[in-house]
């Protein structure tokens, strides 16, 4: 099997969509059997994800795995956008929701999920308080905004050094889950070890995540307000749960507009590494 796969194409972005584009007409003159998208194609909110969708003009079968910027709503609920929006819509289009419906054909295998973050990626050098991360701002930019003064009430726990790194991640102002990010993402995890239960039998099994599930995949320590945000990046327990399962031999994610390989045990971790200006895929003979 030739799997062709890109993420991140972030169609609805104004400085994103002529390269998406771009890339989506490159794309549509590969051969391959299976098409793969890893999340953050487009918002759910207007037709930008429909457009997106229907500029590809791929014969054989089209997967489809959500993202973070799938979840943004001005509305009052994300998670229904995930659960019953998206795979209404996508399946549609005449594509298949990857979370809900695993792929398989022949010998190999291909499930999906978002993925999440637990923060269990936070620089530990920066010394933020957890209850920073949970409302996704940074003690410098909180103290810029009332709303957060609450978690400034007892500073005695704050370096001085975070008060210097002004951050904010924006799922905070625009996911709506109704839950918190380590029980959203427990309940991720129990849907995909269900779907990989499933094709045990299966030789060869892709993880498509569009979160990152191994550190060897993080982009390398940067700036302080950019390494803030390798809190919300992904977690390695979704990793740790992908190498319980012996066929698993291949992991793709996107998410940090960061490429990277790595060799994780028996599996082929990849982070494809789109971003909003540059865009990139991969082919995988499988």
């Amino acid at each position: 099997m030739r799997l062709l796969a890109t993420a991140d194409l972030h169609y609805n972005h104004p400085r994103s969509r002529a390269s998406a584009e771009a890339l989506i007409d490159r794309l549509n003159g590969i051969e391959a059997d299976v098409l793969l998208l890893v999340g953050d194609t487009a918002v759910a909110e207007g037709d930008d994800l429909e457009q997106c969708l229907s500029r590809f003009r791929f014969d054989g079968p089209r997967l489809f795995v959500p993202g973070n910027h799938e979840l943004w709503t001005r509305g009052p609920d994300s998670y229904t956008i995930l659960s019953e929006d998206l795979p209404r819509r996508v399946k549609k289009l005449g594509w298949r929701y990857l979370p809900e419906e695993p792929f398989v054909q022949g010998d190999v295998g291909i499930v999906g999920s978002v993925g999440w973050y637990d923060y269990s990626f936070a620089p530990a050098h920066l010394d933020i308080p957890r209850r920073f991360y949970e409302a996704k701002i940074s003690p410098g930019a909180a103290a810029r905004f009332g709303e957060f003064e609450h978690l400034l009430a007892d500073s005695s726990d704050i370096p001085p050094a975070a008060m210097e790194i002004m951050a904010r991640w924006n799922d905070g102002k625009f996911v709506k889950l109704g839950r918190s990010d380590e029980a959203f993402l427990e309940e991720l995890m129990e849907v995909i070890e269900v779907q990989l239960r499933g094709v045990a039998t299966i030789k060869h099994v892709v993880a498509a995540v569009h979160h990152v599930p191994f550190a060897e995949l993080l982009p390398p320590a940067h700036k302080a307000q950019w390494d803030f945000a390798r809190a919300y990046l992904g977690s390695g327990r979704m990793g740790e749960l992908l190498m319980k399962f012996a066929n698993v031999k291949t992991a793709l994610c996107g998410h940090s507009h960061f490429a990277a390989e790595a060799t994780i045990g028996g599996i082929r971790a990849i982070n494809i590494g789109s971003g909003y200006r540059v865009k990139a895929h991969v082919v995988l003979d499988l």
